[in-house]
């Protein structure tokens, strides 16, 4: 994920961002299984997938603290 997809992720909503950690953290347990078996080629591509995970899990969370201190 570049700097154009981050930008891009924070305009979402937080139904979105909930939808796309699921579909990276099913994608990271796959990779996960992959790799236990042997048919991972590109190991990099876990340590992107954690990455994007968190990215999405900070835009989430900073748009929750933000709706708190609104209220």
């Amino acid at each position: 994920m570049n700097k154009k997809e981050f930008e891009t992720i924070s305009q979402k909503s937080d139904v979105e961002l909930e939808k796309m950690a699921i579909e990276f953290r099913d994608k990271l347990w796959v990779l996960k299984k992959d790799l236990e078996m042997g048919k991972v080629k590109n190991i990099r591509e876990i340590k992107h997938t954690r990455k994007d995970i968190a990215r999405v899990l900070t835009v989430l969370n900073s748009k929750k603290d933000l709706l708190r201190n609104k209220s």
